[in-house]
């Protein structure tokens, strides 16, 4: 033995002169010494090897070589090939690092990195296995850089995951660029080595990159965090779960890159508020919050989600977005919640708390019975955007003791809205304040557009089409601006539970035949008209102050007026035959000048009610250019057309 350690020590006095790395190999693990970083080397007893800070225990020791190889400080390589795994640690991190190695299972034990530069190691993982795992322990920051890796684990050691940090810090899930990366979990692990995630951050993790990452999660969730989780530049791919594809506590942030989700068996992307820790609301620069909030900067987000009440994304506290690119759709049916006592529906996008909408695009398709767009339990704010969202499921509610679905109304009305879901384009439980962006809502069973609480428009172009009614505000309604087209094909097109208010803006209201009307205020409650552009088919509800003059096109075949039960309407606004030919587009003047061009539905309310802040003319046929907008029912100019006869405008006395 002495001998042995004699010629050893020769070998190192010779390496720290003419070499550039000093190899010590234990079993799978090569540790990586540079020449110049050796620094004093001592042995024990003859049982213990100290070289940079590390201690071996001489019998572990399989071989050691000398090479010119370059070593990247602070990084620890691991690759992976078939049923093995090797690893590479860098020197100068060797003391912070205990590896065990079974097969293709790796488990490292990290240390304080206080002492190494950046006090921070990357963990690179490369190559390919079929039963592998990669399980990191500590309390230290890391990153994680995946550079061409494909590991599934099939038969986990250490945990189901593919790959696991149980650090509680903050993670960089690097993934490398112009690489493809894929992550598949054990199916049906142990109890007692169950996972999370194919890929679990205890921590918060931030991923970044410009490679893809693709993530399977075949026992719960495809990707989960402990915190918070930001994406940067990379491209994600959920391909499957049996729960959430991403799910996280704190706070969620998209600020760039891709994240596109399948096969996912509950909601895309999760954010609950962590019930460890003290609720923040929102903090400056996200330092140290815990909100529940989902914030969409920049970035693209796909989805497809078919789980039963499932949500595209579902934040347990707001949902923010100022820019990036959705596109969602939802298929799931609804469900009954026995532990709320309530029917639940599915969502393309969800948010306990506000909702907060300033840019990006959206692309929202909700086709399961009850499935919204967008539902919010708090004030819902869009100031710019352009979101476009079509809900076509029928009505969802429990009866019986089951779940059944219905396209009529009437079949569930006497049901209270505990027992029932339905499929709405928008629906927001506070107030709804529009003023900019566009917003393109078609709802086939339901309101497109819904607030149980105040409704304030002051900007915007919004088109609203539904059977149900096509906006609908469950307390006072005020349009003072934007360009807004409520089209109902069976109810109201505007309809305010509540004093409702039009004094600016340009407004194109289609109601459904009586006793339908285009424009409605709750029983005992004012309808004001006082500015504003103004177009109503089916009228507006009996009593309303028209303190700027509205117009009714008048005809031959004109109804002497019937009020149908509803008290007090003008002559033509019910009852009688349409003043106006459906399909076709006329063109209202304020002095002369274009306000608007709109064309008309095949079906709706009699009367045709108009109003401008001007001298108000009316033509029909005119012929309009490809500036079209609300889906095709309005244009911003037109030409030729006939001068039609408009007269003074009554919605009578009293009160539906």
């Amino acid at each position: 033995m002495k001998r042995h350690i004699l010629s050893f020590f020769s070998l190192l006095f010779a390496v720290t002169i003419t070499a550039q790395t000093l190899n010590v190999v234990t079993g799978n693990v090569t540790y990586a010494f540079p020449a110049s970083k050796v620094g004093d080397m001592t042995c024990t007893d003859g049982t213990t090897l100290t070289i940079g800070g590390k201690v071996f225990a001489i019998n572990d020791i399989n071989k050691i070589y000398v090479d010119n190889s370059e070593v990247t400080d602070n990084e620890v390589a691991v690759l992976y090939n078939g049923t093995t795994a090797s690893l590479t640690v860098a020197g100068n991190v060797a003391p912070y690092v205990i590896p065990a190695v079974s097969g293709a299972h790796v488990s490292i034990a990290q240390s304080n990195t206080a002492d190494v530069d950046g006090n921070e190691i990357t963990y690179t993982l490369s190559g390919a296995s079929s039963d592998g795992e990669f399980y990191i322990s500590g309390k230290y920051k890391c990153s994680i850089e995946v550079n061409g890796l494909s590991l599934t684990n099939k038969t986990p050691v250490y945990s189901g995951a593919a790959l696991h940090v149980q650090n509680g810090k903050r993670v960089n899930v690097s993934v490398k660029k112009g690489t493809e990366n894929t992550l598949t979990d054990c199916s049906s692990p142990s109890e007692d080595l169950a996972q999370k995630a194919a890929l679990y951050v205890k921590g918060h993790a931030e991923f970044k990159g410009k490679g893809t990452l693709n993530v399977k999660g075949q026992y719960k969730h495809a990707i989960k965090a402990g915190e918070y989780i930001t994406v940067k530049n990379c491209s994600l791919n959920v391909t499957g779960a049996v729960s959430d594809a991403v799910n996280c506590n704190q706070y969620f942030l998209m600020e760039s890159g891709s994240i596109s989700m399948s096969g996912v068996g509950d909601d895309g992307i999760q954010c609950d508020i962590d019930e460890d820790a003290d609720a923040t609301g929102e903090t400056t620069d996200h330092e140290d919050e815990n909100s529940g909030n989902i914030y969409i900067t920049d970035g693209t987000i796909t989805g497809k989600v078919t789980a039963t009440a499932a949500k595209g994304m579902n934040a347990n506290g707001k949902f923010v977005a100022s820019g990036g690119a959705v596109t969602i759709s939802t298929s799931g049916g609804g469900e009954w919640d026995s532990d709320n006592v309530k029917t639940k529906a599915s969502a393309c996008i969800s948010a306990d708390g506000d909702i907060n909408i300033s840019g990006g695009t959206f692309n929202l398709t909700s086709t399961g019975a009850g499935g919204k767009g967008i539902s919010g339990d708090g004030t819902f704010i869009i100031t710019g955007g352009d979101i476009t969202i079509n809900t076509s499921g029928a009505i969802a509610y429990y009866s019986g003791g089951k779940i059944s679905t219905t396209t009529s109304s009437q079949t569930t009305e006497q049901l209270s809205s505990n027992y029932k879901s339905s499929p709405k384009g928008i629906k927001t439980d506070g107030a709804m304040k529009l003023s900019g962006g566009t917003l393109n809502v078609i709802a086939s069973y339901h309101e497109a557009i819904e607030t149980k609480g105040t409704l304030d428009i002051t900007g915007g172009v919004i088109y609203a089409q539904s059977s149900d009614d096509a906006i609908n505000s469950g307390g006072v309604m005020t349009i003072s601006g934007g360009t807004v087209c409520a089209y109902s094909t069976g109810n109201d097109g505007l309809d305010a539970n509540a004093n409702f208010t039009i004094k600016g803006g340009t407004v194109y209201a289609i109601g459904a035949t009586s006793p339908e009307v285009g424009i409605d205020a709750l029983e005992r409650c004012t309808l004001t008209v006082s500015g504003g552009t103004l177009v109503a088919i089916g009228g507006l509800e009996s009593g309303a102050v028209t303190t700027q003059t509205c117009y009714q096109l008048s005809s031959s075949s004109t109804s002497s007026g019937s009020t149908n039960g509803r008290g007090g309407f003008g002559p033509g606004q019910q009852g009688g035959s349409k003043t106006w030919t459906a399909n076709t587009w006329y063109g209202l003047y304020s002095n002369g000048t274009l306000a608007l061009a709109f064309k008309t539905p095949s079906s709706g309310g009699s009367a045709l009610v108009v109003s401008t802040s001007g001298t108000t003319t009316l033509k029909t046929g005119v012929t309009t250019g490809s500036d079209t907008f609300w889906n095709g029912m309005g244009a911003s100019s037109a030409t030729n057309g006939t001068s039609a006869t408009i007269t003074t405008y009554s919605s009578g006395n009293g009160w539906r």
